[in-house]
């Protein structure tokens, strides 16, 4: 019987296989370390233009040069991600970033959009992140509308801690506690958190007035003014709901309710209408 025998097991035929293989291996790692020079590059770059500048040279114009130094490499804005807004209006938003679809995205500050950014009445805090080669990524956290302030005929909403958050749109936030006059904003937590712990009596309440920023008046939608004391609201509200309880002093024709001085309580009925002659 003839003997049989085998070729090299790396025959011709094997050998594009074989180099497909390799080269793929090569590709992988090639992507590392073409990063790595790029980024090296980018560096390099950077290093130069300090150099070059002229004296007095400032960092913007510095960034400037690097932006459009590394854009025809494709480092450009093709994307903006914005995360968490809810009522900031977007326009206003994006010219506070300053950087658009197709800058440079080294040629804008973080830090400086940032800070335009902090200054819309709607934002609270934000951060502005700069992701290569091409994403400018922004988280917001936006200020809550707690209450509406009602001064000199103008209507604003406020958060808890009074400050102005938007003076447009108002009317989407009906449902937010109005408070009135000078000095309300600032004091307006302590009583809104009362009335809200008592819904009973929260539910009558159209605003509050605060008097000589240093007390309160409950309009109710009977149409009775309770005078609360200076410093002493719950207090207040607490002795109110239990005469409701007791006596409906609520419920009574009554024009104001005085419980200014703690010892004793003034209820001042409404004026009889005049009966016609």
């Amino acid at each position: 019987m003839p003997r049989v025998t085998r070729g090299p097991r790396n025959s011709v035929k094997d050998r594009p296989a074989r180099l497909k293989l390799l080269l793929r291996r090569q590709k992988r790692l090639l992507r590392p370390a073409g990063w790595i020079g790029f980024a090296g590059l980018v560096v390099l770059l950077g290093v130069l233009l300090v150099q070059s500048a002229a004296p007095g040279g400032t960092i913007a114009t510095l960034r400037e040069r690097l932006g459009g130094a590394t854009a025809f490499a494709g480092l450009r804005v093709t994307d903006v991600v914005i995360e968490g807004r809810e009522n900031t209006p977007e326009p206003l938003l994006r010219a506070a970033l300053g950087a658009s679809i197709g800058d440079p995205i080294l040629g804008f500050s973080v830090e400086a959009a940032r800070q335009r950014i902090e200054t819309l009445s709607w934002v609270e805090h934000a951060t502005v992140e700069r992701r290569l080669p091409s994403t400018v990524v922004l988280f917001l956290q936006e200020r809550r509308p707690f209450a509406i302030w009602q001064n000199q005929a103008k209507f604003v909403l406020i958060d808890r801690s009074g400050q102005l958050v938007a003076n447009q749109n108002v009317a989407e936030f009906r449902q937010l506690p109005l408070v009135v006059g000078a000095g309300a904003p600032a004091a307006a937590a302590v009583l809104v958190d009362a009335l809200t712990a008592r819904p009973d009596l929260q539910k009558r309440v159209i605003a509050a007035v605060r008097v000589g920023e240093r007390r309160w008046n409950l309009h109710l939608n009977s149409g009775i003014d309770v005078m609360l004391p200076e410093g002493h609201e719950e207090q207040a509200i607490d002795r109110l709901m239990q005469l409701q309880q007791q006596h409906a002093v609520l419920d009574r024709p009554l024009a104001a309710i005085d419980m200014r001085l703690g010892d004793r309580l003034v209820l001042r009925p409404r004026p009889d209408e005049k009966k016609p002659t």
